[in-house]
């Protein structure tokens, strides 16, 4: 990673043990998703996962989350440069497939590209004033980072029709009605709420963590029949490891457990 890479992203903190807050510091351009950041991105979240972190909070800077894909940048590609930047795997596929939790913490605009980042996440926060939308139409354009993809999924079909085709943004009231965040905070609590979120999960053994998530996500991808499979293969997994011994130990024994993440 370059040093102008690196100064797109900076950790803002641990927070509570095992979590790292990863926070877009790009204010000049609202947050805006050019290469280089998302290069910076993931290379900081994966050095934090390599520091042994057990939860990532995501978040941005100066009230927005991400305002979109760098329109200038994009202005500059051909069709061909365009399509194999936005083809996986890419800085979403990524995020999705980190082996621990990621929680988006959302003040602000999150807006195309920033709207997918944040559905690339595992759970998504949102204070009162944030703006969300998948506004490409309004470009001539449509999303291109999987938004037609996992917007269905989160919220149904019907209403990601109404955001994508109108290109209208929403309130995080709305967002939380239509299943697009899980909770809503006061402005500007969004990373304090994330980071207790983020702190009881990171209570947990990190292969308890790595397992379930692997399991929940594909039960986005694959038949009940085939998640199911999935689901027992990341249970075997976790269930031979020490840290399952102790957390059963712990139960039986009335005491806390002591998970070492092994």
């Amino acid at each position: 990673m370059s040093a102008d890479e690196a100064d797109t992203v900076a950790f803002a903190g641990r927070g509570p043990e095992g979590v790292r807050v990863v926070r877009i510091d790009r204010p000049d351009k609202r947050n805006a998703l050019d290469g280089p950041t998302r290069d910076a991105l993931l290379a900081t979240m994966e050095q934090a996962i390599a520091d042994e972190a057990r939860v990532l909070v995501l978040t941005g800077t100066e009230g927005t989350f991400a305002s979109g894909a760098d329109l200038a940048e994009m202005r500059e590609r051909t069709v061909a440069e365009q399509r194999e930047f936005i083809s996986p795997p890419r800085m979403y596929e990524r995020i999705e497939g980190l082996s621990v939790p990621v929680i988006a913490a959302i003040d602000g605009h999150a807006l195309g590209a920033g709207l997918e980042l944040a559905l690339a996440c595992d759970v998504r926060l949102a204070s009162e004033g944030a703006k969300l939308g998948s506004p490409e139409v309004n470009l001539g354009i449509i999303p291109g980072g999987g938004a037609t993809q996992r917007l269905p999924r989160l919220i149904g079909l019907g209403q990601a029709m109404r955001l994508v085709l109108a290109g209208d943004l929403v309130d995080a009231d709305e967002a939380a009605e239509l299943g697009l965040v899980e909770e809503t905070t006061a402005d500007g609590e969004a990373v304090d709420e994330a980071l207790d979120l983020a702190g009881s999960m990171a209570e947990h053994s990190a292969l308890a963590l790595a397992g379930a998530k692997r399991a929940l996500r594909a039960s986005w991808r694959t038949p009940l029949s085939e998640g199911i499979r999935k689901e027992v293969d990341a249970f075997a997994d976790v269930f031979g490891s020490h840290d399952a011994q102790e957390g059963i130990d712990a139960f039986l024994e009335d005491r806390d457990p002591e998970f070492t993440h092994k």
